[in-house]
């Protein structure tokens, strides 16, 4: 809802039982295009299409994809960001993997990440936004959604967070700082 700006049609690259959530959630809202056809669906998660093969509706403005997918098996090493129309904001998911491998940031527009798998307790999610996203959501945006509310927000956040999974995953941080874990 924040990212549509307009647009009718999303892109989603479909690798397992996530991804395919993720189609479902979308088209509440938009008519999501299935980029490799449903073709990993077929396969039941166990193939994805050549990525030049993938049936990228340019004029989308993001498309988005499963980084791991647990449930299924599958999970990108090199995700083929060649791929990928140059202008369109690329989404994952990476809440199975989220700080388990190097990010190459200046790739996505939005990652979002549950925080119960690698960085903390249930009752918190990560999402990184890069800044100019912020601010083209549709009209009809529940409140708790908007990510302008939360960006503009006087104290820093909109509403009382969950503060106790927000303390575990900032201690958890620190932890993985200090032993080299994550590279920042």
């Amino acid at each position: 809802m924040n990212l549509l700006n307009g647009a009718k049609t999303a892109n989603y690259l479909t690798t397992g039982f996530w991804g395919d959530q993720c189609i479902k959630e979308a088209s509440k809202f938009c008519n999501p295009n299935d980029v490799d056809g449903g073709a990993a669906r077929t396969s039941k998660w166990t193939t994805l299409p050549n990525p030049s093969n993938w049936n990228i509706d340019k004029s989308a403005p993001y498309l988005v994809y499963v980084d791991n997918e647990t449930a299924n098996g599958f999970e990108f090493n090199d995700f083929p960001y060649e791929a990928i129309p140059q202008g369109m904001t690329l989404v994952a998911d990476m809440s199975s993997n989220i700080a388990s491998k190097p990010i190459d940031w200046s790739k996505y527009g939005v990652v979002y990440a549950g925080a119960q798998k690698n960085l903390g307790p249930s009752g918190m999610t990560l999402v990184v936004i890069r800044e100019d996203l912020i601010g083209k959501h549709r009209h009809d945006t529940p409140y708790m959604l908007e990510w302008k509310l939360f960006n503009e927000a006087p104290v820093g956040f909109f509403n009382t967070p969950s503060t106790y999974p927000i303390y575990v995953a900032g201690l958890n941080f620190k932890y993985m700082l200090k032993e080299g874990g994550i590279h920042v």
